[in-house]
């Protein structure tokens, strides 16, 4: 039966079930200890909490890598931003001043950094050090009533501050560019961190095509992608991606899974880590998280054999730990870009997606059950990011991660698009300040094709992912000969330039033409060298261009000055072309075989440690320019429409005409379209949960919000129908389509 007419999100409010949280217990964090902001002595955001409330839970192909691919524009073929002038850090001295010392922390928050801030410093027990390990007294004086709490002043701190991390030790915060840390335990959704001068603070309006993107990808976290973390899969043989390493590490013994992988949520990224991408003058992080944030099933149908499929993954875990670090990015004043990067049945069937192999999403017989759980997920993720409590944190939600288009087909992926923006838009409303900017990749087609689609629609960005690396070509051409273009005396070879005649234009163009645009992903890899860039099993002679000459370009250790100097000067003319980017990734694991990154061109934090990377990105601006590229250069002024101002949301009829839902899929007969199996929305409404605050001694005055933006949104979320008999929604593209039952009642 066609789904044509069926709309999960239309039912009237208060037709579905409550909703549910869980709690699952963790035996792995040290006792349960309060979430971000809660320890007025520590940082702002410690430990995930065991007992926050957790969400409810209904219910082998060949290795395939995104490496494979590439946009067709990756095969060799923005203005620049309005620099505010710093403002100057204020040190109110004490006793006889002996040294200027750069490292000041600033106390007297409200009256020094934001005046205009409407909260207060409570008074409290005087003390004569800081308790935030800031280095400068407490504000307040007096001593507090013996039956009332004991409130903690704001402590802010800029370049030189010192900060004690949750476990006790302490790091210097380094911000050259006027940056400064919030931490208030009161309110700790409080915005009013920079992370420089250039960029507004969390609490001022980003200004669209004015200020500029500047970002680096938290890869590897909540995704373990094998090259970023080869550690992990080193020590599980015949892992290949998340469903192996999983299943292995299951394999282990009870509890080992969860173990292993809170260890390294725990560790892979601290706070430190986006302390220093902030100190590096960048605005933004993309954060990967996968769609078992929620939930995982546990039947996803049945294998060839007859045997009950269960997706491995380790549900429900990660979120604490997603919450922890969106508490440091509000602490440096960082804004997110929360990136959806895995998809039921794998809408690529690249290592990243969860599973590598077949694609199963919007493509063969589970093509629409699979959209239609993402759907759910995505609206779950929109509902908790459109609170007041983070919307202006995550200002942009990348709803689906690299489809890959070319095989799913164009019409089914823009109808998809289609489905989803309405989703959302129906939770946020339309206009600025209703939601974030939704970003939806171009499938790997490159953005030009992406002209006019949806035009009208409400803060709709484009997402490209430009890489020379996957052109197919072994590109082992020089960075460390003269530059071509510019004067002659930089080095790079014909790198730099080809980043400005290959993208510049391509993203000026797209802005003109679509509106917002940014590179949510771009490296240093001119070429594939790596430990795992293509895969646990493609780093072999068979990869074409995977070969000689390798060696040398995971071995960061002896590349020659000249080698740095070229590929800093790649790196400027690639950001200077992009414009709005997020490098991948900031940080690469070590391999367990050798301690040492083997990955180095994909570490922004490596390359900045090692000087193939800019200090101050700002020095970008122009390289194009520098070196002879035609930028055909955008002015900066997006129409109203594309940035949620005068005619927001009213898209042409003519603009969605042809794009049906459900469409007729890839990979299934004409014949057997009405017939593909399809989930019902019957099944318990999960939430994500907000953090939990409990500092003895500290009232928290902000609101907290329960996970859930939109009241009137009370749809349940879908499950399977009972008594279908579903081929693995994982693995079906040669499964037969069930004879019936497997559509939900009209």
């Amino acid at each position: 039966m066609s789904r044509s007419s069926y709309n999960p999100f239309d039912q009237p409010g208060g037709a579905g079930p409550e909703m549910q949280h869980f709690a699952p217990s963790s035996p792995f964090l040290d006792p349960p200890r309060p979430l971000s902001g809660s320890i007025p002595d520590r940082s702002l955001a410690s430990t995930p909490r065991d007992d926050a409330p957790m969400l409810s839970h209904s219910g082998s192909a060949e290795a395939v890598t995104k490496e494979s691919y590439s946009n067709e524009s990756s095969d060799f073929g923005a203005t620049k931003p309005l620099i505010k002038r710093p403002w100057v850090w204020i040190v109110a001295a004490t006793g006889i001043l002996a040294v200027v010392v750069v490292a000041v922390v600033v106390p007297v928050y409200f009256t020094v950094v934001k005046p205009n801030h409407n909260n207060s410093v409570k008074s409290g027990t005087a003390s004569g050090s800081d308790t935030n390990g800031s280095g400068n007294a407490a504000v307040g004086s007096g001593t507090a009533s013996a039956t009332a709490p004991v409130q903690t002043a704001v402590t802010t701190g800029g370049d030189g501050s010192t900060v004690t991390m949750e476990d006790g030790t302490t790091f210097t915060y380094k911000n050259q560019f006027g940056g400064f840390w919030v931490n208030n335990p009161e309110d700790p959704f409080d915005n009013s961190a920079q992370c420089n001068s250039w960029t507004p603070p969390l609490n001022q309006t980003w200004t669209w095509g004015k200020d500029r993107i500047w970002g680096v990808n938290i890869g590897g976290l909540f995704v373990l992608e094998p090259f970023i973390v080869p550690a992990l899969y080193e020590a599980n043989p015949g892992s290949v991606d998340e469903w192996t390493l999983s299943t292995l590490l299951a394999q282990k013994g009870e509890g080992q899974l969860q173990s292993a992988l809170e260890d390294h949520y725990n560790t892979f990224i601290t706070e430190q880590d986006i302390a220093e991408i902030a100190g590096a003058g960048l605005n933004w992080i993309r954060l990967q998280i996968p769609f078992w944030a929620i939930e995982a099933w546990g039947d996803v149908g049945t294998d060839d054999n007859g045997n009950k499929v269960a997706e491995p993954f380790l549900a429900r875990t990660c979120w604490k730990y997603v919450l922890r670090l969106l508490g440091w990015a509000r602490k440096y004043g960082l804004r997110v870009n929360l990136d959806l990067h895995t998809i039921p049945g794998s809408q690529n069937g690249f290592n990243h997606s969860g599973k590598s192999g077949s694609i199963n999403w919007m493509n063969g017989p589970m093509g629409i059950a699979n959209a239609e759980r993402s759907l759910d997920y995505m609206r779950i993720i929109t509902e908790f990011i459109s609170q007041p409590e983070w919307k202006d944190l995550i200002p942009i939600f990348s709803m689906i991660n690299e489809p890959f288009m070319a095989k799913i087909g164009r019409d089914q992926v823009e109808s998809f698009y289609l489905k989803a923006y309405n989703m959302a838009r129906g939770v946020t409303g339309t206009g600025a300040g209703n939601g974030p900017m939704l970003a939806f990749h171009d499938g790997f087609s490159g953005p030009g094709g992406w002209a006019g689609f949806l035009s009208g629609a409400d803060r709709l960005a484009l997402d490209t992912h430009p890489y020379f690396a996957f052109n197919g070509k072994a590109n082992r051409d020089p960075v460390n000969v003269t530059a071509d273009g510019g004067d002659g005396q930089e080095f790079g070879g014909q790198w730099p330039l080809l980043a400005c005649t290959s993208w510049g234009k391509m993203m000026n163009t797209s802005r003109q033409a679509f509106g917002v645009t940014f590179a949510g992903e771009f490296s240093n890899a001119i070429n594939d060298c790596g430990l795992y860039v293509n895969g646990v099993n493609g780093d072999t002679a068979a990869n074409s261009a995977y070969g000689p000459g390798c060696s040398y370009w995971e071995d960061y250790a002896n590349w020659s000055d000249e080698n740095k100097q070229g590929l800093l000067n790649f790196a400027l003319a690639s950001m200077d072309a992009l414009g709005d980017w997020f490098f991948w990734t900031w940080k690469i694991g070590p391999s367990s075989t050798t301690n040492s990154v083997r990955a180095p061109l994909w570490s922004y934090q490596l390359g900045l440690q090692n000087g193939w990377m800019p200090t101050d990105p700002r020095v970008a601006s122009g390289k194009c320019e520098h070196l002879g590229a035609d930028m055909a250069p955008f002015d900066g002024n997006f129409q109203s429409w594309q940035t949620g101002g005068a005619g927001a949301g009213v898209i042409a009829p003519a603009a969605t005409q042809d794009l049906a839902w459900p469409p007729q899929l890839s990979n299934v007969a004409a014949a057997d379209q009405a017939q593909l199996p399809q989930y019902t929305p019957t099944g318990t409404l999960s939430t994500l949960p907000p953090p939990t605050f409990s500092t003895p001694g500290v009232t928290v005055t902000a609101t907290v919000g329960n996970g859930w933006s939109n009241n009137q949104d009370t749809t349940p979320m879908v499950t399977p129908i009972a008594g279908c008999a579903y081929p693995d929604a994982w693995d079906a593209l040669n499964a037969a389509i069930p004879a019936g039952g497997c559509q939900p009642a009209a």
